[in-house]
């Protein structure tokens, strides 16, 4: 380990009130990073500011630059050997890496929120590789021995039945023994809700039980959800490296074709990031996707579309799926294809010139007693709006 990493300040930032935080979070972190074998390749760097301090910890420059060149995550696992679908320790490495080389600083005000927050990753991360859906952009349903529907709370989990098991119920088929129907955003809620409610058993009993409550009355989704739950990392004006994924981040591959992105379920698709190159496919729970094959399934969109007798658009799955498999044989078009597709997306309503990589990525808020920042509504005030 080394002190006075470089003066741009990303990786993980933990603050404390006094200098006596700020060394028990050093030493705790430093013991966490020794035990996973990383900690001879940190940077550290204490600040000091009027009522406050705080610790970066950095992944030394040369490092970063040598395993994630141009912040490309993607290809970690390979470099290091990490083996993170059986080895929950190489999951842990690479989400701190990851995190450690970061062009932003993962903010945490204690080092209870960082711990707490590699955990939800992990969960994220298992709970997405068990996850399988029936795509269905109309139509919805979930086991009705655990959920209830009503057009004013949404779905919403029998009074009794725990969270957690009804969200495995509708998400793993490995638990129901039947696949049911939801759009890739909701699936997304489902899998980071089970995700927090994982860790507040653990965490924050009392959380955890309100959390429980709120479901049992009113479901929150959409960009409530994502206001109430989700932290966001970099932006149109600061976009992130393309290829900068942590194990756990929510995304979002834009569709930039403007027909096909104007039939629903079809604007973009919402994954999260596995690790190891790797993005969460709910339809087909062997084949996850790589980021190659996530740019020609969404750019074959636009060559599957299709007017329905009644003249609505639709598009045709198992021609996209068959375009997108003659594509991957084909090098040349795959290189065509991801020169367009690799370009960040352009803004809500613009389709000229953009790609489908998104400049920001997702994760969730703070969870501890101490310096939870995330407030369930007071009241079951039903805000209506859209999914992305």
């Amino acid at each position: 380990m080394m002190n006075n990493p470089d003066t741009n300040f990303g990786g993980i930032k933990i603050q404390g009130e006094t200098a006596g935080d700020i060394g028990e979070a050093r030493q705790k972190f430093m013991h966490q990073l020794q035990e996973l074998g990383l900690d001879l390749w940190i940077t550290t760097i204490e600040k000091m500011n009027t009522g406050s301090q705080s610790i970066h910890f950095q992944l030394r420059k040369d490092i970063a630059q040598e395993w994630m060149p141009d912040g490309d995550t993607t290809q970690l696992c390979q470099k290091l050997n990490l083996d993170t679908e059986c080895s929950t320790s190489d999951l842990e490495r690479e989400i701190l890496l990851s995190m450690l080389a970061g062009p932003e600083a993962f903010d945490h005000p204690s080092y209870s929120e960082l711990a707490s927050a590699v955990r939800i990753r992990k969960n994220i991360v298992e709970a997405a590789r068990k996850t399988v859906l029936a795509f269905d952009t109309e139509e919805a349903e979930r086991p009705s021995d655990y959920w209830a529907y009503s057009e004013e709370s949404g779905f919403t989990i029998l009074p009794g039945k725990p969270l957690i098991t009804a969200l495995q119920a509708a998400t793993q088929p490995s638990t129901s023994g039947k696949l049911y129907s939801f759009s890739c955003y909701r699936a997304t809620e489902y899998v980071i809700l089970l995700a927090l409610a994982q860790e507040l058993q653990i965490t924050n009993p009392k959380l955890h039980h309100q959390l429980q409550k709120q479901w049992e009355n009113r479901a929150i989704k959409s960009g409530e959800f994502h206001d109430i739950f989700m932290r966001e990392y970099g932006s149109m004006t600061a976009p992130l490296p393309p290829k900068y994924y942590v194990p756990g981040d929510r995304l979002w591959f834009r569709n930039p074709n403007e027909l096909s992105a104007n039939i629903m379920g079809y604007e973009g698709s919402w994954v999260f990031y596995l690790g190891n190159g790797l993005f969460s496919n709910f339809w087909k729970q062997d084949q996850p996707y790589t980021m190659t094959a996530k740019c020609l399934e969404v750019f074959h969109w636009r060559n599957a579309t299709y007017a329905d007798e009644a003249g609505t658009f639709r598009i045709n799955e198992t021609i996209v799926e068959e375009l997108a498999h003659t594509s991957m044989n084909n090098q040349l078009e795959i290189e065509q294809i991801l020169q367009e597709m690799l370009n960040f997306r352009e803004p809500q309503g613009v389709y000229i010139s953009g790609g489908c990589i998104d400049t920001s990525r997702e994760y969730p808020r703070y969870v501890c007693p101490e310096t939870c920042d995330l407030i369930l509504p007071n009241s079951a005030i039903q805000l209506n709006i859209d999914d992305r």
